[in-house]
């Protein structure tokens, strides 16, 4: 039981920090740089990354399979003292995968249906975006997958030391 419940946490410490990576290049690249472009050229862009990243190795392994994996290490971890770590790690993760569905991808949608950029007013569709929400909470599920990931890997410690004693 011990290995699947390491197995459990190394993936769910694997997949929050993937997650968190992404919104975290998000944050500190993709958006700034994209930020600095024309509005056909912002919308052009974003619209592509954004049906690429709506893929079932990202979707699945990724931004649900972080959560699961974290569900199944705490389950695991029942009686052990790394399981508070574990749920919180959980429920802060699940915050942010809230905050994406409820504002992040409805933003994204909206710009994909506004239609091909050379053939809308680009200008209106990138107002209508909102950047600045979208870079906002970006940057709060970057922050909760990472502290997430942070505390899955302490529960991760806390399980390998319990594991080491006699």
């Amino acid at each position: 039981m011990n290995g699947l419940r390491v197995a459990a946490l190394m993936a769910a410490t694997m997949t929050t920090g993937l997650v968190a990576g992404v919104y975290g290049i998000y944050a500190n690249a993709f958006m700034p740089g994209l930020g600095k472009t024309d509005d056909r050229t912002f919308i052009t862009a974003f619209q592509a990354v954004d049906r690429a990243i709506v893929n079932p190795l990202f979707l699945g392994l990724g931004f649900v399979g972080a959560l699961l994996f974290t569900l199944l290490g705490g389950v695991l971890s029942l009686k052990e003292k790394a399981l508070p770590w574990i749920a919180v790690a959980f429920v802060l993760y699940l915050i942010s995968m809230i905050v994406t569905v409820a504002v992040n991808v409805p933003l994204n949608d909206a710009l994909k249906a506004a239609g091909d950029p050379g053939a809308i007013d680009a200008g209106a569709a990138r107002a209508a975006f909102d950047e600045a929400k979208w870079t906002t909470y970006n940057l709060v599920r970057t922050v909760l997958a990472l502290v997430s990931f942070g505390f899955l890997g302490w529960a991760l410690y806390l399980t390998g030391k319990s594991a080491m004693q006699p």
